[in-house]
């Protein structure tokens, strides 16, 4: 009750020497001083003194969340640099991995060549016999061949679109230096006008076979009715060429997300997978593929043209091209780290 019949008291005394004024009397009002004013009471004091440091601790709270944020953008900044140094260490590893693949490669390719007659898929060493040279004897089943491709080979500065032959080789009858069950060769490489003029000859029907004759030693009906002799005849049987084939055993392709899907129904083969190809010609699943290496081609009919064992070494990613990787890598690691110290420093210079 004190302090508000103080207050009121202020309160009426400034309303008194307003009211003086605005009446316009020439009586002179002296307006109160500050000193002059009565002081305020204890508790209201006390009340507007306690109020100002209620608003420390909130400003106090908002400097915290700043600076934590800040914090969080000068890690963001580093972001960058931190994930290409580790891609570029990551790099690093790759070329250690394919130097040792290469080098692994390179000594089975060294080794003497299997002779295939004695293995079969079942022994369970083809997993082993990988980047094996290996000599197959048999014969080509020329009307199960397929075409992977297209397949570009330069010639002499000029680029030329061809396809990969592959072609079931099959075991020659009553043979023992022959294999025992058929395989998956790719024979090499074939232009495209190759390809068309094969398809138009196994689509014509034309099969060499081997001569055949019935041998009649006697001509006459009435002879052939009466004799005891027994007729020679010999069954028509296909003409067998064989061919003995040094090869390297290899396993399907790992395609990239940017080669199309094979079609078997279209017979449009655009990668390797030995099961598919192997049903395709009628095979078992697990028929071996091997890659025909040999180097004496005869001059007169230069194709298939066999693969070159060299590129059997070779990997579309080479360590050299690891190497550049890495250095493109840590070159944009310290750039992007760099710009984030400058960056640091520009703000501490505009504070």
């Amino acid at each position: 009750m004190a302090v508000a019949a103080s207050i009121s008291r202020a309160l009426t005394r400034k309303l008194r020497v307003v009211e003086g004024i605005s009446s316009g009397s020439n009586n002179s009002v002296s307006l109160p001083r500050p000193w002059d004013l009565p002081p305020l009471p204890p508790c209201y004091s006390s009340f507007s003194t306690s109020a100002v440091p209620e608003s420390q601790p909130a400003s106090s709270s908002q400097a915290a969340g700043n600076e934590r944020r800040s914090g969080w953008s000068k890690l963001f900044l580093f972001l960058p640099g931190a994930l290409t140094f580790g891609l570029g260490t990551w790099q690093i590893f790759r070329r250690q991995d394919k130097i040792k693949m290469l080098e692994y490669r390179q000594k089975r390719l060294e080794m003497e060549p299997l002779m295939f007659n004695g293995i079969s898929p079942s022994d369970g060493k083809l997993d082993s016999l990988e980047f094996r040279r290996v000599k197959c004897k048999g014969f080509f089943d020329e009307k199960r061949s397929i075409y992977l491709g297209p397949r570009s080979r330069s010639i002499s500065g000029v680029t030329e679109n061809g396809y990969y032959v592959i072609t079931p080789l099959m075991p020659i009858p009553n043979s023992t230096e022959s294999m025992q069950l058929p395989i998956l060769v790719n024979r090499g490489w074939v232009p495209r006008s190759w390809k068309d003029r094969s398809v138009e000859d196994l689509q014509s029907g034309k099969q060499p076979l081997a001569t055949s004759s019935v041998q009649d030693s006697e001509r006459s009906s009435w002879w052939r009715f009466w004799s005891s002799k027994h007729q020679k005849v010999e069954v028509n049987v296909p003409a067998v060429n064989p061919t003995e084939v040094v090869g390297v055993v290899r396993g399907s392709e790992k395609p990239s997300i940017f080669v199309p899907a094979n079609d078997p129904s279209s017979c449009q083969w655009f990668y390797v997978d030995v099961p598919a190809i192997a049903r395709a010609t009628g095979l078992p699943e697990n028929t071996v593929y091997i890659e025909d290496i040999n180097e004496n081609v005869n001059p007169s009919n230069p194709y298939p043209v066999p693969k070159d064992v060299n590129t059997l070494i070779r990997s579309s990613v080479m360590p050299q091209d690891h190497l550049n990787y890495t250095l493109t890598w840590y070159s944009l690691s310290a750039a992007v780290t760099f710009m984030a110290f400058k960056r640091l420093r520009t703000k501490k210079n505009h504070r």
